[in-house]
C-alpha cells in the first residue's frame, strides 16, 4: 500500500478524527439494506478523492471497478474519459490510455504525488510538499511548477486540481486556493480558506453552476455571484446537491447550507462518526463507521437508518453507488419512507 511520505493520519485516525471516546452511535431501530447489496471481489488498500485502488491493482472510479491493472507499487489518482492518472511513492505519475490499458507517459516529478487531473492534455499535480504544477503532454514539459508553503501534516481527503475552462484551481495543502490562468501561467490568483497550522488542506472542490465550493477541515467557502461566504465547521465530509450544500461534521452532525452559506436545516446524531456522504434526488446519505446508514430527506427532517455491518476499509461513494467492505450498495434503492 502506498502511503504519502508525509505526516497524515491513518485510515483508522481518519475515521475516528475529532473523537477522543470510545462511545459510538447505537441507533434504536435499523433496517436491513440486502436488496440494494452486491458483492465485488477485492479489498480496498487506498483511496483517493476521486476513488479506490484495489490490493489486486485494479481501482474503483466513476464507472465502478475497473478492468484496468495497474503498475505495482502505484495507486489510482484521477481519470478522465481518455486517460487515468495513477502514482507512486518514487514521484512517478503515470498516464494510462482507457483503450489499450498501456501508460503513454511516465512523469518522474521527484515527489510523491498527493492529487492530480487531466483535461485536454494538461495536467495539474498537487506534490506532498506542496508544490503545484501544470504539465502539458503534446511537448512534454512543465508550463509552470511552484512550491506554497511548508506543510508539516495534512488530512487524507486531499482534494484534486479543477479546471474551469482556461483556468486552473489548485486546492493546496496549506489552506488556500492557487487559480492559474493557463495562458499566462505567472500570474496567480490566491483566494484563502482557512490558517490552521496542520491538517489544513483542501479536502472538497467543486463546481455547482457560476458557484465554487471549497473547504478544509475547518472551514467551507463559497464563490460565486454573491462574492465569498464562509462558514465554519469540524468537517468530516462535503456534498454538493442541487442548491444546497451538505456538511457532515466530527459531532454527528449534519448541515444543509444555501450557496451563499446561510443555514437551512440541521440533524445530529449522537456520537455518529462519518465515514463518508452524498446527496442526490432528494435524498442525503450519511454512513457512520459503525455501519449504520443514515438516509434522509433534502430538509433532513425524516429519516431512516439501515444496518450494513461497520466499516473496516476506506469506503468510497461513486454517482449513485457506495463501495464498502467488499460489497457495493445502490444507495438509489434505499429511501427515508
Amino acid at each position: 500500500m502506498y502511503m504519502l511520505l508525509l505526516t497524515v493520519f491513518t485510515f483508522t485516525a481518519l475515521l475516528f478524527s475529532g473523537c477522543s471516546s470510545k462511545k459510538y452511535f447505537e441507533p434504536a431501530k435499523t433496517f436491513s439494506a440486502s436488496n440494494a447489496s452486491a458483492s465485488y471481489s477485492g479489498n480496498m488498500v487506498d483511496l483517493s478523492r476521486n476513488g479506490g485502488t484495489l490490493e489486486s491493482g485494479h481501482y474503483i472510479g466513476k464507472a465502478g471497478v475497473s478492468s484496468i491493472k495497474l503498475a505495482d507499487g502505484y495507486r489510482f489518482l484521477n481519470e478522465n474519459n481518455k486517460y487515468v492518472l495513477a502514482a507512486n511513492p518514487e514521484g512517478i505519475l503515470n498516464v494510462i490510455d482507457k483503450k489499450t490499458k498501456e501508460s503513454v507517459r511516465a512523469i518522474s516529478l521527484h515527489i510523491p504525488v498527493v492529487s492530480a487531473s487531466i483535461q485536454n492534455g494538461l495536467i495539474g499535480y498537487i506534490l506532498n510538499n506542496n508544490t503545484f504544477g501544470v504539465y502539458r503532454m503534446s511537448n512534454h514539459s512543465k508550463i509552470i511548477e511552484s512550491r506554497s508553503e511548508k506543510t508539516f501534516a495534512i488530512d487524507t481527503r486531499a482534494a484534486s486540481p479543477m479546471f474551469i475552462e482556461n483556468l486552473l484551481v489548485m486546492p493546496m495543502l496549506d489552506g488556500k486556493l492557487i487559480i492559474v490562468n493557463v495562458a499566462d501561467a505567472e500570474n496567480a490568483k490566491i483566494v484563502y480558506i482557512s490558517s490552521e497550522k496542520i491538517f489544513n488542506n483542501v479536502i472538497y472542490l467543486a463546481r455547482e453552476g457560476n458557484t465554487m465550493i471549497a473547504a478544509t477541515p475547518k472551514r467551507v467557502i463559497t464563490l460565486g455571484n454573491e462574492g465569498q461566504n464562509e462558514y465554519q465547521a469540524n468537517i468530516s465530509e462535503v456534498t454538493v446537491s442541487g442548491s444546497r450544500i451538505y456538511l457532515f461534521t466530527k459531532e454527528g452532525k449534519i448541515i444543509a447550507l444555501s450557496h451563499s452559506l446561510k443555514e437551512l436545516a440541521t440533524s445530529k446524531y449522537k456520537f455518529a462518526h462519518y465515514a463518508v456522504g452524498t446527496a442526490f434526488g432528494g435524498r442525503v446519505y450519511a454512513l457512520d463507521q459503525q455501519g449504520s446508514l443514515i438516509v434522509m430527506n433534502a430538509d433532513l427532517s425524516k429519516k431512516k437508518i439501515y444496518d450494513l455491518g461497520e466499516v473496516s476499509e476506506p469506503a468510497f461513494i461513486t454517482g449513485r453507488k457506495l463501495y464498502k467492505d467488499g460489497n457495493v450498495i445502490d444507495l438509489s434503492k434505499l429511501g427515508y419512507e
